[in-house]
């Protein structure tokens, strides 16, 4: 820790030891900058865990009330919910579940029933899921070894998903079951340290299957991120500080950001007196991520918003649960015998049972959702204690006397941990059943906002009723099955629900009307301001959102550290826009797989194919075919000294296919829709606008209806008012020409060439030049001169309105040294009298 810190600079500042946080701050150490990490919450080696009634009884967070502990409870209007203050954050207390968010379910649902794909895909997370479950040891339980075999609830699943003709997998889990990697499982063995050491400096001993996960492991077995990724970190110099509580942010004049916090000094293990006001010091940062989680990285930049003007008005939007609902088995039997669950036996998640979707191909399925066993732990001292009925119903009518008396207060407390410390006292309460955890895609039309200082969300279950009774009525089936009662969580009588999994707040969209990020986690109109935690998800992940988080992380950590790196290094922010315009960063377009991609398209070319693929690349941002920034042609890597600039375009129109003239393609019968999302990049503007060819890359998706949907630009270039052919009399004259490469569900390569003729004048005469886009396409992957001898296998037209042209405009975005002069000169260049129209203002 550090103390009396003043003028202190560096290049990346971390806030939050989340999945967000702990990966971002990895990667950015690994590459060599200078890291400084955040985190409010203390750490906690090996045996540190509380377990004692004493200690548990101190265990929550609110610092006001002289507590420091890990559980922080919140209480909103429709629901209450648990997170994590404590160095690895939320995965101290999660059950280690590392399941993908499904392909199918990247969408968000409109009321008309309508799907709108998410800014990302499964095809953009695939490889960044890959590393993540390397770090964190992703490995299913070992039923089939002993002395894992004997866990009762892990069968009873089995054996009720089979009765009920239901999908029941062993899901990965970041637990060490065997000392190493590829080891024999076994249980108490001492884990081998990784490469990069143990930031505790503690030893950690394989799972005793004790059900202890939620509530912190004093094994190590867990493969919590203080384990992993924060030790990996600290190996790579990161500075990671603990008891350091960030209290605002803002821009920092000439550049850059600045980080206000405090240090908070925990009192001694017995004493709950409350600490005096601590001191604020500052730290500034080229570079800010935060990942404080949802509740925290909301509520920072709500308070902060002042210092952020023009900021999306979607900040506080897209809130919800994750479709999280807690409900009992109780006294299962089997052939009137008691049939042991044996919950407090195992990890607390073991299985997980998959409900199917309509975006699933089922219909009438509803939304998918996911149901898991529970576990709790089993403690004798606890149960004991727990006999001691006069205490416990002092305590607890005292509670919900309280929380009664809060519904009618003007300003309710929205933190619960106090009042939870007070209920339980010297003591606990124990659970008697086997828990079912069930989550899905719930409605994220829940919002978080202020109400006299206080985080406050609005929320109902109402709108997701469907699901939540869905849910139930499989948990009850999976009761009748295994021959026990089903018992809801005694608050849904209310339609209240706990959430340990919230999700949104500051989510990405397509632009600063849709979003508070783009699709890299980037805060529109605020370059170098990144969002890395759950608050950025656009809607419900599904399945448990931790895996899902990390990855996002992971591909903003690359997508940073390549722009650094074009840059020269993290050396002072990009210059964008102004601050309530934003774009999606040049390179991903945001969704190229979007919702139901299909990957297999990361094979062979395809038959006919004359042009070459560009090699997918597992380590950069974008997924295994959505456009890398290689590729045999286009720009090469900006220099230090040169400008980038990006903006997004999205066209939509119809194809026939069999016709090979555009016009008559338009019109014809049996025309199919087709449409494109590009984001196009000039790696060095000044020399785009220079050189002839003015080429750039687009990278993005196509969208082909009944030929694949939606599938990855491999390889794509835009030229830009390209000089007419030799003999046209026509010096006005300029074109636009796009050259993507796809290849359709079928396997067969296709190029998408498409033209548009831009007759230079007023507005009035150019915008239906720059909204029609003449279209072909091309059997095979086929280059510019060898176009004429190619095979056309459909044409048609493309459009853009003159509202999504202006919005357009707004979304240019540079890098580099004098951004807003080369803004203006390429925009200029780019739209003539359209951009002094509706291009954005000069920086």
């Amino acid at each position: 820790m550090s103390d009396d810190i003043k003028d202190e600079h560096v290049d990346a500042v971390v806030v939050g030891s989340g999945f967000g946080g702990s990966v971002a701050a990895y990667r950015l150490a690994e590459a060599g900058k200078s890291v400084v990490l955040l985190e409010r919450g203390q750490p906690y080696p090996p045996g540190s865990f509380p377990r004692s009634p004493a200690e548990m009884g101190r265990a929550f967070w609110d610092p006001d009330a002289g507590l420091h502990g890990m559980f922080d409870v919140w209480s909103f209007k429709g629901c209450d919910s648990v997170v994590s203050a404590g160095l690895g954050g939320g995965s101290l207390i999660y059950a280690n579940v590392l399941l993908r968010k499904d392909e199918h379910w990247f969408v968000t649902d409109g009321p008309d029933g309508a799907h709108e794909p998410w800014p990302i895909s499964r095809a953009d997370l695939d490889p960044h899921y890959d590393k993540v479950e390397r770090m964190m040891g992703a490995t299913p339980y070992p039923l089939d070894r002993v002395p894992f075999d004997d866990t009762p609830k892990t069968h009873a699943m089995q054996d009720a998903a089979a009765e009920l003709g239901l999908q029941c997998t062993l899901p990965p889990l970041a637990v060490s079951f065997a000392s190493h990697p590829g080891g024999k499982p076994a249980m108490s063995l001492p884990i081998v340290d990784a490469g990069y050491g143990n930031i505790h400096g503690a030893p950690r001993r394989t799972c005793r299957l004790c059900g202890e996960c939620d509530i912190g492991c004093n094994e190590g077995a867990k493969n919590s991120l203080d384990h992993t990724y924060l030790s990996a970190a600290a190996h790579h110099g990161a500075d990671i500080r603990t008891s350091h509580e960030v209290k605002a942010l803002r821009p920092r004049p000439g550049g850059g950001y600045e980080v206000d916090y405090v240090q908070h000094e925990p009192p001694p293990a017995l004493s709950l007196r409350k600490r005096r006001r601590r001191p604020v010091r500052t730290i500034t940062c080229d570079r800010l991520i935060l990942g404080a989680g949802t509740y925290g990285t909301t509520f920072l930049l709500l308070k902060s918003r002042d210092a952020f003007p023009g900021l999306s008005d979607a900040l506080g939007t897209r809130f919800s649960g994750n479709g999280d609902l807690l409900t009992f088995l109780m006294r299962a039997t089997d052939r009137n015998r008691v049939r042991p669950l044996n919950a407090s036996r195992g990890p607390v998640i073991t299985t997980a049972i998959r409900l199917p979707d309509d975006l699933d191909g089922v219909p009438g399925a509803g939304r998918g959702a996911y149901i898991q066993d529970g576990g709790y732990p089993g403690f004798a001292d606890w149960i004991a204690e727990g006999l001691d009925a006069g205490n416990d119903l002092e305590r607890a009518v005292k509670f919900l006397w309280d929380r009664f008396t809060a519904l009618f207060r003007e300003a309710p407390d929205t933190n619960l941990s106090k009042e939870l410390s007070d209920l339980i006292g010297d003591g606990a309460l124990t659970v008697s059943s086997l828990p079912l955890l069930g989550m899905g895609r719930d409605t994220a039309d829940g919002r978080l906002r202020l109400k006299d200082g206080r985080l406050a969300a609005d929320w109902t279950a109402e709108t997701s009723e469907e699901l939540f009774n869905r849910v139930r009525k499989t948990m009850r089936g999976i009761a009748d099955v295994l021959g026990a009662d089903y018992a809801d969580n005694p608050m849904w009588f209310r339609k209240r629900i706990i959430t340990v999994h919230p999700l949104g707040g500051a989510p990405m969209g397509a632009h600063s009307g849709e979003g508070v990020c783009d699709a890299f986690g980037e805060v529109f109109g605020f370059p170098g301001l990144y969002i890395a935690d759950g608050a950025a998800m656009p809607g419900p992940v599904g399945p448990n959102p931790s895996l899902t988080i990390a990855a996002q992380a992971d591909r903003l950590a690359t997508r940073l550290l390549e722009n650094a790196s074009a840059h020269g290094g993290a050396g002072g922010p990009a210059v964008t826009a102004p601050s309530a315009t934003g774009a999606e960063p040049g390179g991903g377009s945001g969704s190229p797989g979007g919702a139901g991609h299909d990957p297999a398209g990361n094979g062979s070319a395809g038959r006919g194919s004359t042009g070459n693929r560009a090699a997918g690349n597992g380590s950069a941002a974008y997924g295994p075919v959505s456009g890398g920034h290689g590729g045999s042609r286009g720009p090469s890597a900006v220099a230090p000294d040169r400008t980038s600039l990006w903006f997004t375009e999205e066209m939509k129109g119809s194809v026939t296919y069999g016709e090979t003239d555009p016009r008559t393609g338009a019109k014809a019968e049996g025309r199919r829709p087709l449409s494109f999302r590009l984001t196009i990049t000039a790696d060095d503007t000044e020399r785009f606008v220079r050189e002839p060819g003015h080429e750039a890359r687009a990278e993005g998706w196509v969208d082909a209806s009944g030929h694949g949907g939606r599938r990855d630009v491999e390889h794509g270039t835009f030229n830009l008012f390209v000089d007419p052919s030799p003999g046209v009399d026509d010096e006005d004259r300029r074109l636009m020409k796009y050259r993507l490469f796809y290849t359709d569900g079928d396997g067969n390569a296709r190029t998408l060439s498409g033209v548009k003729n831009v007759l230079h004048g007023p507005p009035t005469r150019i915008w239906p030049d720059t909204s029609t886009l003449y279209v072909r396409l091309l059997d095979g992957h086929v280059g510019a001169d060898d176009e004429d001898g190619a095979e056309v296998v459909a044409a048609g037209v493309l459009h853009i309105r003159l509202t999504d042209f202006a919005r357009q405009l707004t979304t240019f975005r540079t890098s580099g040294p004098d951004g807003a002069e080369s803004l203006l000169n390429f925009g200029r260049f780019f739209a003539g009298e359209l951009w002094e129209v509706y291009g954005p203002d000069p920086v």
